[in-house]
């Protein structure tokens, strides 16, 4: 117990100051990334719900591509393809050497896989709402602004909280392939750990308690929302 008390403690005989790091850059890459996928989830979700046939169809393709890709293929697409794309423009113009940057790339290729299921949780929502009350947003005088943001927004959100929340703790647990472009977070750490001390078990098993504990902390927020969004529901 010793042993593992001072494998986990904090300064230069104990891991847990970098197993702490791993957590903020775990938490930090998926609160980075969520608000982009959610962003471009429901742009996506209002193209697929136009009446002009071309900007559906592109629409269609993006969800049916990041959401039919691999996860860490969308990755190493993003990091390596970006940088060999970017390398080319800046050499075009005689810039030197450029490398991206390993948190920018993860948290555009997470929010890109997030917005593309974002968007059918979005879709769905916006489908359960009747089209009357849009006829009556417009009878009463309101734009197209004012109806998403005063009427259609307050449900849509209502609708698409379940779906969203589950999708958040998949986004948290997604962060852990970002280890493998050289990111430090849970996972990485939790790596050098076992390979430097021998105890594999020892690490990786609090690896596991430490996403249990982020999901359940996240299911709590997620559920205190719900709540909110249904403070002007009649109770029966």
């Amino acid at each position: 117990m010793d042993q593992i008390i001072m494998l986990l403690g904090f300064g230069p005989t104990g891991w847990g100051d970098e197993i702490a790091t791993g957590i903020m850059m775990t938490v930090g890459l998926a609160l980075a990334s969520l608000p982009f996928g959610l962003v471009t989830g429901f742009l996506i979700a209002l193209a697929k719900n136009s009446n002009e046939p071309s900007i559906r169809t592109a629409a269609n393709i993006y969800t049916t591509l990041f959401r039919g890709l691999p996860e860490l293929l969308t990755l190493f697409l993003v990091y390596y393809g970006g940088q060999i794309l970017i390398q080319k423009i800046l050499s075009y113009f005689g810039i030197g050497y450029f490398e991206v940057n390993a948190f920018l790339a993860g948290m555009i290729a997470l929010s890109l896989v997030f917005s593309s299921y974002a968007s059918e949780a979005f879709l769905s929502a916006f489908r359960a709402i009747s089209i009357g009350q849009y006829e009556g947003a417009h009878a009463l005088g309101l734009s197209q602004v004012q109806t998403l943001r005063l009427i259609i927004w307050p449900q849509l959100l209502r609708l698409s909280l379940p779906a969203l929340g589950n999708l958040w703790l998949i986004l948290l647990k997604e962060t852990s392939l970002v280890s493998i472009i050289g990111l430090a977070d849970i996972i990485r750490y939790s790596n050098m750990a076992a390979r430097t001390t021998k105890e594999p078990f020892l690490f990786f098993s609090v690896a596991c308690v430490i996403y249990l504990v982020l999901a359940a902390l996240s299911s709590g927020v997620i559920k205190r929302i719900e709540n909110w969004t249904k403070r002007g529901e009649v109770q029966r």
